[in-house]
């Protein structure tokens, strides 16, 4: 009787082993025949957001200029990435999770340095920012405070309204015993400004300046710029004409210009992804891109999307590159340590 209930028992443990969940899903996802026939539209998707990524600057902008409007915003088409990845689970779909592979690291390989990275570094001899400080800003005097904390040597504003340029000077005028304002942007300076005068960039009226800007270490020219608003209108696209000829015209004065040492500081109202502000970007080098930490987003200050506001250099060393903390504009303002 004993060994007849041994038997039992031992052959009762010899039965069916639990299975894991685990192998249980992936039994049942190979056993399904469809899972490499579903989810063919999404893959498509992954490939056209490939293609948008990889020939991005291939986009014609002859219609509503679509693509310096793409180009603005790049880098949150990475966002459809893990919404397809959502979408290719909840329909079960190999295909369509494979093909995320594609866009995944194309994006990675655009932006992935400057999400992951940090380029900032020690050292540089010189401290900039600037801010559009928004017309309608209600309280002049403590933005202009608020920036000037930063500890920049060199100060650019823009959009500063006729009326309200004593307040900027007043709250400034300890700080920066220097300045110079031509139309709606102003420069200020802990360091001897000479040579100040408009900048022409077809508009009818000054929204560009240059100035020399003695430091200790040398001689620098300073540009400060703020180039017309662009539109996004549904039935005309991203309206960017006048900025754009406004970009040609600050490129041409900038490539004209002899001196070596060359800094450019003001509201492009495009990002460096924007090929209409080649004319600008193609001969200098934007602060964040090579010194800065993470995407630098300035505008809206809201809920910042894109960088639109610049430090752009020639014939010096971008040492770090960061956003300020907001004010009452509508822009971030942003900084950078410059090493010569």
């Amino acid at each position: 009787m004993v060994q007849a209930y041994r038997a039992d028992t031992e052959n009762a443990g010899a039965g069916p082993q639990p299975v894991s969940r685990f192998r249980a899903m992936r039994r049942k996802l190979v056993s399904d025949p469809g899972i490499w026939r579903r989810g063919i539209l999404l893959a498509l998707c992954s490939v056209l957001l490939t293609v948008v990524l990889v020939l991005h600057s291939d986009i014609p902008n002859t219609i509503g200029n679509t693509g310096s409007l793409i180009e603005t915003f790049l880098p949150w088409f990475g966002l459809f990435v893990p919404v397809l990845l959502i979408l290719g689970l909840v329909r079960r779909s190999a295909t369509a999770v494979i093909a995320l592979v594609l866009p995944a690291a194309v994006w990675l390989n655009l932006f992935g340095g400057l999400l992951f990275a940090d380029k900032s570094g020690a050292g540089g001899n010189l401290t900039v920012a600037t801010h559009n400080v928004n017309a309608g800003n209600p309280d002049p005097a403590g933005t202009a405070q608020q920036v000037a904390g930063s500890g920049a040597d060199i100060l650019a504003l823009q959009e500063l309204p006729s009326g309200k340029v004593e307040a900027y000077e007043d709250a400034l005028a300890d700080r920066y015993p220097h300045h110079s304002v031509q139309g709606t942007v102003g420069l200020w300076s802990k360091y001897p400004v000479t040579d100040s005068s408009p900048v022409d960039i077809k508009l009818g009226w000054t929204r560009a300046m240059s100035a020399t800007v003695t430091t200790p270490e040398g001689p620098i020219k300073v540009y400060v710029a703020h180039l017309p608003s662009v539109r996004v209108k549904l039935n005309a696209g991203f309206t960017a004409n006048q900025r754009d000829d406004s970009a040609d015209a600050l490129g041409e004065a900038i490539a004209d210009d002899p001196v070596e040492r060359v800094v450019l500081l003001g509201d492009l109202n495009g990002t460096m992804n924007d090929r209409s502000l080649n004319a600008v970007t193609a001969q200098m080098r934007s602060t964040q891109g090579a010194a800065g930490d993470g995407f630098g987003f300035s505008w809206p200050a809201s809920f910042p999307m894109a960088r639109i506001d610049q430090i752009m250099v020639r014939g010096v060393e971008p040492r770090a590159s960061w956003t300020l903390p907001a004010t009452d504009s509508d822009h971030l303002p942003i900084a950078a340590r410059v090493q010569w």
